[in-house]
């Protein structure tokens, strides 16, 4: 059996106008997410469920996770293959449907663009992407698709 890693997360709900739950629109969905030594993530919902759009919602961080999951695990094969990572910039996209009160997301494509340190790197930077998705552990935790659109270049 693999090692064991754990996560501790305190989410603090602060959007209590003075009367609690009291109805639909009487609270904000504003919170903030902490774990010991970083700063807090001022947290709400989507603005669609009545979320402050200044805020990270939890689909926003979700699809944050899975872009530098990805990014991280890569970045990991490049350096083991030999491959020169210069830049990386990756403009992800997740894709929710929402079914009544219920919803779940259909998909997320990252599409990071790579550049590389020369010309003949750029094959095998195109190819780690499918070890480095492989080797993700927030990919292969998620029950959609995570699809990937990369481009790379050379410095």
């Amino acid at each position: 059996m693999g090692r064991t890693h754990t996560y501790d997360i305190v989410v603090t709900w602060t959007g209590n106008r003075g009367t609690g739950t009291s109805g639909y629109r009487d609270y904000t969905r504003d919170h903030d997410v902490e774990s010991d030594g970083l700063e807090p993530i001022a947290g709400s919902s989507d603005p669609a469920f009545r979320g402050d759009k200044t805020r990270w919602n939890p689909e926003q961080l979700l699809v944050a996770a899975l872009s530098q999951c990805h990014m991280l695990s890569y970045l990991h094969m490049c350096a083991v293959a030999g491959v020169v990572v210069t830049g990386y910039v990756d403009r992800a996209h997740g894709a929710m449907e929402q079914a009544g009160d219920g919803g779940h997301f259909t998909e997320v494509v990252l599409r990071p663009e790579v550049t590389v340190a020369s010309p003949d790197m750029v094959d095998a930077a195109e190819r780690l992407h499918t070890d480095a998705h492989r080797n993700c552990f927030i990919a292969s935790s998620v029950n959609f698709p995570v699809r990937h659109e990369p481009t790379t270049h050379p410095a």
